[in-house]
């Protein structure tokens, strides 16, 4: 069952491919819904401690804005550049070789995204609950049970259809923008009214205490990972409509808007709540709501289910991507480079990424694990957009329908640099521990990878599962269709569709 054809029109047969079906709108909604997850309507406190003011604050949510958006600019011309699926990952092996995509890669499978995951469906776990336990915490077993359901849900939606998949997307990132709406709306009601005590010069600019550089680095990184999952859209490249125009086009909405709302969404937040009340409360828009919403109040506690759920798909959708991306390197198990001949969804991946993030739920700290999870993640876009620059040294006529000014790349490496080595300074262990989970693939790569010579009874075994696979899950390897290499004259043309143990792996 090495590939596949499917019937199609009634004069003949249509090759088994992932489909380009991500138009404009579902490519904003996959940036937006990954980006605006569960922390702007729980948690923007963050900022606001360290900051020491509302103006600083403010301006400090802005600046994370701004300095997404250099990111993302970079990850446009990365992305039209190497129209592959897999982002970060294929940028990486692309331009520093297999090694580096693979840690890459290896960080991403087993620990980043089954750990975002896990907490995203933790946090809509509990809002789901949350009313019906309304004086105290849900119980730990109901709240796990509730998570898987809603894991399992979304795994069977995305393995039966992309449409459906990104319908949902579509649906549930309208739902989180109209509650966020909501909450600027009653905001600029209150400012009408007169109550921006908080929000004038005097008050604004009123610091409780003097942030030293140390607090402006840890407001930053609240805010930056805020902004965490504007590079999602590049994972899904290949399943873009007309990826040249849209990816950027998409990036060019997506971003600014976000940063409109996180910015008047905290303002909306300090016209109802002074910043003592803000950084007491564990739920500031529920808080927002209690106070000004009246019997409305329930819309917000919905509102964070109903955009953790979002987010769960979005991630999904997103990361078995990188894992479908991975295997057809060479990288992952061939299993996971191949698709359902009806659905054309990438059913093998989906499932890794599922119980990947079942056993984070079942045996892992969850929220100690995160911490390194947003070391890692901020480490591998720095490595990214390093490599906007090697490229453009290293291959200056290659073909970029956009290419960005130098000092763009290179003004976020400062942010980069500057948030990466005072985290190094505050936080040893925890980015002490992010290496060490990176560097564990180092060995797993020469064994799984690099060494090609293994004994036939292990090819056997290798191949024997992957028929396996192949019959349980109904899927073939994709045939034809949306292959990069039909839009990337600089990759070869045969990789997507030959097994990984039919290749070099790159090195």
């Amino acid at each position: 069952m090495a590939g596949g054809e499917r019937r199609g029109a009634p004069g003949g047969l249509e090759p088994v491919a992932l489909k380009k079906e991500i138009g404009l709108v579902s490519a904003c909604a996959i940036i937006i819904g990954n980006i605006i997850g569960s922390g702007i309507f729980i948690s923007p406190k963050g900022v606001l401690e360290h900051a020491g003011s509302v103006g600083l604050a403010l301006i400090i949510w802005v600046l994370g804005g701004g300095v997404a958006a250099l990111g993302s600019l970079c990850y446009a011309e990365l992305g039209v550049t190497i129209p592959k699926s897999g982002g970060d990952y294929s940028y990486v092996t692309e331009i520093f070789g297999g090694l580096a995509g693979f840690l890459l890669l290896w960080s991403a499978v087993l620990i980043m995204y089954p750990t975002s995951l896990a907490v995203i469906a933790l946090t809509f776990s509990n809002y789901v609950l949350q009313p019906v336990f309304p004086n105290c915490i849900p119980p730990y077993n109901a709240s796990r049970i509730l998570s898987m359901v809603c894991l399992l849900l979304l795994t069977w939606v995305n393995s039966s259809s992309v449409r459906w998949a990104t319908r949902i997307q579509d649906i549930f990132t309208a739902g989180k923008l109209l509650a966020l709406a909501l909450i600027i709306i009653v905001g600029f009601i209150q400012i009408f009214k007169g109550n921006y005590k908080e929000l004038t010069p005097s008050n604004a600019f009123n610091f409780w205490m003097t942030p030293s550089v140390g607090h402006l680095a840890l407001a930053f990184l609240q805010g930056s990972f805020a902004f965490s999952g504007w590079n999602f859209l590049n994972y899904v490249t290949e399943e873009l409509v007309d990826p040249r125009r849209n990816l950027p086009r998409a990036i060019f909405i997506s971003i600014p808007l976000v940063t409109f709302v996180y910015t008047f969404t905290n303002i909306a937040y300090f016209t109802a709540m002074s910043p003592q009340e803000l950084l007491s409360s564990n739920a500031v828009a529920v808080t927002f709501g209690e106070k000004l919403l009246g019997y409305f109040s329930w819309v917000m506690p919905v509102s964070v289910a109903l955009s953790t759920f979002g987010g769960i798909n979005g991630y999904l959708f997103t990361s078995s991507r990188l894992c479908f991306s991975g295997a057809r390197e060479g990288h992952l198990p061939s299993l996971l480079a191949m698709i359902h001949v009806k659905h054309c969804t990438p059913i093998p991946a989906l499932l890794v990424c599922c119980m990947a993030t079942l056993v984070i739920m079942l045996v892992g700290d969850t929220y100690t694990l995160i911490n390194y999870v947003s070391f890692i993640n901020y480490l591998c876009y720095g490595v990214t957009i390093i490599g906007l620059i090697v490229l453009r040294c290293k291959k200056p006529k290659i073909f970029r329908p956009i290419k960005v000014n130098l000092l763009i790349p290179i003004t976020y490496l400062a942010f980069w640099a500057f948030l990466l080595i005072f985290s190094l300074y505050s936080e040893p262990i925890v980015c002490g521990v992010g290496l060490i989970i990176i560097l564990t693939g180092v060995p797993v790569f020469f064994l799984g990878v690099y060494w090609r010579n293994k004994p036939k009874s292990v090819n056997r075994l290798i191949e024997s599962m992957t028929c396996w696979g192949q019959k349980l899950c109904f899927v073939v390897y994709p045939q034809g269709g949306v292959a990069a290499e039909e839009e990337a004259p600089s990759a070869p043309s045969a990789r997507s569709r030959q097994p990984a143990s039919d290749r070099d792996a790159r090195k």
